[in-house]
């Protein structure tokens, strides 16, 4: 007899499943579908991310192996390889993205007052990109080179709590600034991106819109000092300048001042920032653009915990899907360590639930019981060959 929930039907109770049937029912998504729904697709594809599923066929292997708690896994439909499949394939991708989209939007509310590390209340977001590498002739429609393709993954991370709040899904040949274009600016926000974004009619629109910008600029940049600041140098300041533009053309696309911070770091590294803020200190600026680095932690994360690099389809629709799913996994376990005040990392919490989806204990009780070993420098030692 089956005594309580699932581990995995609990995480999934802290999804707004209202806002997925809407969605479904905008997009018709259930139109004609009699025995595996959106939902059913929704959850077969979760367990996938949070179980490390490598294939289709390992994921109908894996839930076939209990076949009596797919019911209390909240799956009602008959679990196919060629049935989710077909799913992935057919199935509007927009659904998964809009309820990504949702999650998001929770999530944000709750982080909204983390810390940043520095002394600043607006809200910063970091912007870049990610490249997955695919196999042309399964992928022609994301033809990235003569023989290569490729998707790329361009995000607007929100540095509070390092929830992407926008991301852009493309083949490999959109160039990064493009996304500037699609972006939807907030007024008073930061947006910390590297020298990949630095066109001047782009950043104009940004400062248009009442946002600020901090990037680096490149080693061809000509711009000329109007007036210096004093600067403390032994923070690594070099300068603090109010420059303008000097090329026609650039000056044409940002015909306002702009602001320039010489920086030199620890190793000796020099580099050069450029922003539209022109009150906020010198060495904040230096700090906003360091903590940009997150976003290639978070890149780096996801490509290490979800199923993003190997995909279950091999057509626009069923790849999007899949990522979409994905940020929606990710999301949902970052809003799950939220309302539980979990000490865990996202990495410990998906290594522990990896393991534990047909578990019956209560969820909290899992991710707080849980006892991590740890271990003194000198048995870590053993792992060395020399």
């Amino acid at each position: 007899m089956h005594v309580g929930k699932l581990i995995f039907a609990q995480i999934m109770e802290f999804a707004p499943w209202h806002t997925f049937r809407r969605v479904v029912n905008k997009y018709r998504g259930d139109f004609n579908v009699r025995t595996f729904s959106c939902m059913d697709q929704f959850l077969c594809m979760a367990f996938a991310q949070l179980t490390y599923r490598e294939s289709l066929r390992d994921v109908e292997a894996c839930l076939r192996a209990q076949p009596s708690k797919l019911y209390h896994l909240g799956l009602r439909g008959h679990v196919s390889r060629n049935t989710l499949a077909h799913a992935n394939e057919l199935r509007d991708w927009r659904i998964y993205c809009e309820f990504a989209q949702a999650l998001i939007r929770i999530a944000r509310r709750l982080y909204a007052k983390d810390s940043l590390g520095i002394d600043l209340s607006e809200t910063v977001y970091a912007l870049d990109s990610t490249t997955i590498d695919l196999c042309l002739s399964l992928f022609p429609w994301a033809r990235f080179r003569e023989t290569k393709a490729a998707v790329k993954l361009h995000t607007l991370l929100d540095l509070r709590g390092g929830i992407p709040s926008f991301i852009h899904i493309s083949d490999g040949r959109l160039h990064d600034v493009n996304v500037l274009d699609v972006l939807i600016t907030e007024p008073g926000s930061f947006y910390v991106m590297d020298r990949g974004y630095l066109a001047f009619d782009r950043l104009y629109t940004l400062h248009q819109a009442g946002s600020f910008f901090v990037t680096r600029a490149k080693s061809n940049t000509q711009l000329q000092r109007l007036y210096s600041r004093p600067v403390d140098r032994a923070t690594g300041l070099i300068c603090d300048q109010i420059v303008e533009l000097t090329v026609f053309y650039s000056l044409r696309d940002y015909p306002e001042r702009l602001r320039r911070v010489r920086y030199r770091d620890s190793e000796g590294r020099p580099y050069v920032f450029l922003t539209n803020h022109m009150t906020l200190p010198a060495i904040t600026i230096c700090d906003l653009y360091r903590l940009r680095w997150q976003v290639e932690l978070f890149f780096k994360w996801i490509k290490q915990h979800l199923r993003i690099k190997r995909f279950f389809g091999t057509s626009d629709n069923a790849v999007k899907t899949q990522v979409w799913i994905a940020v929606s996994v990710y999301v949902l376990i970052a809003i799950i360590r939220k309302q539980l005040q979990l000490p865990l990392s996202l990495h410990e919490m998906l290594q522990i639930l990896s393991v534990t989806p047909f578990e019956n204990v209560p969820l909290f009780q899992l991710l707080t019981e849980t006892q991590h070993a740890t271990y003194s420098d000198a048995s870590r030692n053993q792992l060395n060959l020399f």
